[in-house]
Formats: C-alpha cells, sequence, structure tokens
C-alpha cells in the first residue's frame, strides 16, 4: 500500500563514501566531493544498512530509501520486483576507486547467506569505467581444484599462483555470480551493480596491515563452503548484444535471475516509459543527459546515479551520454522478445549475456 503523499520523481541521492585500506582519491576524476583520506567506495543507490542512501534533493531530501520503499512501496519498486522481494530494494549500486589490490574473495548464495549472515547473497557485475595500463584483475582459477587443494593452497600461502589474472581496459564489463573467487587489481575505477549485500568472504589479503598494525580477518572455512567449484575457471568478460529502440543503443549485458543490466548511449534524445513493473536505475558514464518527466526535470553528468520509480510514467532524455542501467527484469520480455525482434537466436544471447541460462 502506498502511504506518501509527495508524489514520486527521480531520485538523486547523498553518496555514501566508505573507506577502505585499499581506497585512494580517483573518484575525483568522475566529480565526487570526497572528505578527507582514502576513499575505496561511494554507495550510490543502497537501502543497506551499512550505508543507506538519502534523497539528495527535492521534496523528498533527507529521506532514507528504507524509508521510501515504506511509503511507496509498489511505486517506486514495481509489481515484478515487488512480487520477487517484497518490501525491499534488492540491489546496490556502488563506484569503486581499487587504488590498490581488493582482497582475493568470494561471496555467497542466497541459500548460505540467509542462514549464516542473515543477508541476501551476492551476485554483482562490474563494469571498467577506468583502468591505468597494465591493470588486471583476478577472476576465478586457472585450473579446476577440490576443496582439499585449494585449502592446502592457501595455507602453504601458494593461492596466488592458482588465480587466472585477466587484463582489464575501459569498458570492459564482468559478470560475478556468487561463488566466483575474485579480486579487482590496482589502478581501476569500477561501477558495480549487485544485490543488497554485504557479505565478502577474504580467502587472501596479501599479509597486508591495517594502519593501527591489524590484519584484517579472512573467512577460509565459509568461503571454501561457498566457492563454486564445478566453474572456477569461467570465464567472466561479457560483449553484450545491441539493439536499438526509442533512441536509444541498448547493449544488453546481464540477465541474472536477480537482474537485469544494460549499457545505454544517447545520441539526441529519447522517449522512454517506466511502465510500474520495475525501477530504473542509471549511473552515468560519460557525457550528460536532461531527464525530463511530467511535472519536471534535471541534468545529469557522469558519475552521478537516477533511480527512477516504477510509476514514473513517460519520460524523457535528452543529450549526448552514455550509462548502465539496471532494473528486474522479465527475462521474455525485456531481454529475448527485443533481441529476437533484432535477429539474435536463443543461442547468441545464451554465449554473450551474463546470466542469461541462469534465468531461463
Amino acid at each position: 500500500m502506498q502511504h506518501g503523499s509527495t508524489q514520486l520523481y527521480p531520485l538523486t541521492f547523498e553518496p555514501y563514501y566508505k573507506n577502505y585500506i585499499w581506497g585512494g582519491r580517483s573518484l575525483e576524476k568522475l566529480g565526487k566531493r570526497l572528505p578527507e583520506g582514502p576513499v575505496a567506495e561511494s554507495w550510490e543507490i543502497s537501502s543497506h544498512d551499512d550505508g543507506m542512501s538519502i534523497v539528495a534533493e527535492g521534496p523528498l531530501a533527507g529521506k532514507s530509501l528504507k524509508d521510501l520503499v515504506g511509503d511507496y512501496s509498489l511505486s517506486l519498486l514495481g509489481s515484478l520486483c515487488q512480487e520477487r522481494y517484497a518490501e525491499c530494494f534488492p540491489l546496490l549500486f556502488k563506484l569503486i576507486d581499487a587504488n590498490d589490490w581488493l582482497s582475493v574473495q568470494v561471496h555467497p548464495q542466497d541459500d548460505y547467506a540467509r542462514i549464516h549472515e542473515n543477508d541476501l547473497g551476492k551476485t554483482e557485475m562490474w563494469y571498467i569505467v577506468d583502468a591505468q595500463p597494465g591493470a588486471q584483475i583476478y577472476y576465478g582459477l586457472t585450473h579446476r581444484v577440490t576443496r582439499e587443494e585449494l585449502r592446502k593452497a592457501i595455507e602453504d600461502k601458494t593461492l596466488e599462483n592458482l588465480l587466472r589474472s585477466v587484463p582489464v581496459k575501459a569498458g570492459d564489463l564482468f559478470y560475478i555470480p556468487a561463488g566466483t573467487i575474485h579480486a579487482a587489481g590496482k589502478g581501476i575505477i569500477i561501477m558495480e551493480v549487485q544485490q543488497s549485500s554485504n557479505v565478502t568472504y577474504r580467502l587472501y589479503d596479501y599479509d597486508r596491515k591495517n594502519p593501527d598494525g591489524s590484519t584484517r580477518p579472512l573467512h577460509i572455512q565459509k568461503a571454501l563452503d561457498v566457492i563454486d567449484y564445478a566453474h572456477v575457471t569461467r570465464n567472466g568478460d561479457v560483449e553484450g548484444l545491441v539493439y536499438e529502440k526509442n533512441g536509444l543503443k541498448v547493449q544488453v549485458m546481464i540477465a541474472d535471475p536477480h537482474f537485469c543490466a544494460e549499457l545505454v548511449e544517447l545520441d539526441e534524445s529519447a522517449e522512454l516509459l517506466a511502465d510500474g513493473r520495475s525501477f530504473m536505475a542509471y549511473t552515468f558514464l560519460s557525457g550528460q543527459a536532461e531527464i525530463s518527466w511530467k511535472v519536471g526535470k534535471k541534468t545529469l553528468s557522469a558519475g552521478q546515479s537516477v533511480l527512477i520509480p516504477a510509476s514514473l510514467g513517460e519520460y524523457s532524455l535528452m543529450g549526448r551520454a552514455k550509462a548502465l542501467r539496471a532494473y528486474i527484469g522479465d527475462i521474455q520480455k525485456d531481454i529475448i522478445a527485443p533481441l529476437e525482434q533484432a535477429g539474435y537466436s536463443l543461442e547468441e544471447m545464451a554465449a554473450h549475456i551474463g546470466g542469461f541460462e541462469k534465468a531461463c
């Protein structure tokens, strides 16, 4: 039931900054006004208690995203989202400054996280916004191993010999389902879309120390529990498939059961519709766009994110910009139908879209 009396509108939020030890100052390149010291992450849109988003402007300024979900429910989330997640905003959007290597880590699936952490699991995707020459990530292992072989490598401090190093550049995108061993490398800015979870199990942290001399905890037993051993050598980079609609070039990248994500390019103007089924979240990666709706408009630039309520109705984008768009989708209607119309086969979709086979 909707309780809010103020009409919903495209929502921007105050960034919630995290200062983990591997952070730096690179998010200033995206126009962020950072607090002093290293900044590792900017949580752009989040209803997680570890970093709650607060509306930045308009009649609802000062309200938390969790409050809005409680007040507006269906109007904000959409019927498809509410059907799957009830009164919960299911995703979390971050900008990450990997000024140094992140820990070698893995995230749990939903069932394990619910039992052991009282949280959601964490499937995610990374879009490489910027990368220094020679930048790389770890994604999976060079070959299949058993649980005991992996445990021994961790104990012997030879885990890095098993990790698959992948060079990265700006514009690359990686699908990281729960159970995948991974680590972001030094000199990378990442846009991350993930389930609304803050559960990370560290396998290795390079024996580095916090400023106070302590070491960050590892979570070996839980990590070994949740690793997807059958797919440790999978290739995570995603090419996507492209079609054009309503003035937008849409590159479908992720169609996981938890969320859909697309890279969209605006060359002049696009007429769009929030049809009540799901919110749409945009993070602008380059350029500038003006969003107009029935009773207002606002301009967004690279590094900014906006949440389009499911019930907004007709809205338009004007300008030249590239953005990452994510939502809770109906795979048949939102992914398969437009791509089939553009001439792609189901086999091509499975080969080029992250999570597609799981979602189907």
